[in-house]
């Protein structure tokens, strides 16, 4: 085995709470029980910032696949810990098609990313074409954390909108992408949704996100009701 593999393998199991590990493996049911070892986010956190930089990390970041889920949000969150654009995707093009999950996928929040580098739409795209279900929902994630503010170009609903899946965790961050655009960006979201270009369980959980969200008005939220689909009923 890989020292530094050994070693975090090691830390980890020490930072194991086994009641926590039940809890954790019944939210993920993709992940294989004996694979949860059972370590607090937080503390996952703090032992990336303890690795961070450092040759053990880097030589854990050459290795994949891992055996434990941590060990995969560990991987995860050193990812975000790279300051260099081409590196951080770089790591991220080795490590998504192993992310078996959608609690690993959503840890994802590249510091690199926060400066939004022309080039990054690009790899956006590429990524949404994958065909992977969490790089396609990381993809989708991304577009949420960084386009809807500033940097928001309408061009990034369509490419959400155009994705046809029968993906749960798929189907369920493009809604939780378009409900968060409903509050960011409302006259240029509400048109998929009067004009019905959603999949009909996409554009109804979408209303019912929005609807759950205390950024909506009640105003919009009563609008949003109006435009629930019934299956087989056309806009």
């Amino acid at each position: 085995m890989n020292p530094a593999v050994e070693e975090i393998q090691a830390r980890l199991f020490a930072l194991q709470d086994k009641e926590y590990q039940a809890f954790q493996a019944k939210l993920m049911p993709t992940v294989p029980p004996e694979t949860v070892i059972g370590v607090r986010m937080p503390l996952l956190r703090k032992l990336a910032g303890e690795y961070r930089g450092s040759d053990t990390a880097g030589a854990f970041l050459s290795v994949l696949p891992h055996t434990y889920y941590e060990e995969n949000n560990l991987h995860g969150l050193l990812i975000c810990t790279l300051r260099d654009y081409g590196e951080t995707v770089a790591a991220l093009e080795a490590f998504l098609p192993f992310v078996d999950n959608w609690a690993t996928c959503d840890l994802l929040s590249p510091r690199a990313f926060r400066s939004h580098p022309d080039a990054l739409p690009g790899q956006i795209r590429r990524w949404l074409d994958s065909g992977r279900t969490y790089t396609v929902r990381f993809a989708l994630g991304m577009l949420l954390q960084f386009y809807l503010d500033d940097a928001f170009v309408p061009q990034w609903l369509d490419w959400a909108a155009e994705i046809r899946s029968e993906e749960y965790y798929i189907n369920m961050m493009i809604a939780w992408y378009f409900a968060t655009a409903l509050a960011k960006q409302p006259e240029a979201a509400l048109p998929f949704l009067e004009e019905g270009r959603l999949p009909l369980w996409v554009h109804n959980k979408t209303i019912q996100k929005a609807i759950e969200s205390y950024r909506i008005s009640p105003e919009q939220k009563a609008y949003l009701r109006t435009l629930r689909r019934k299956p087989g009923k056309s806009v």
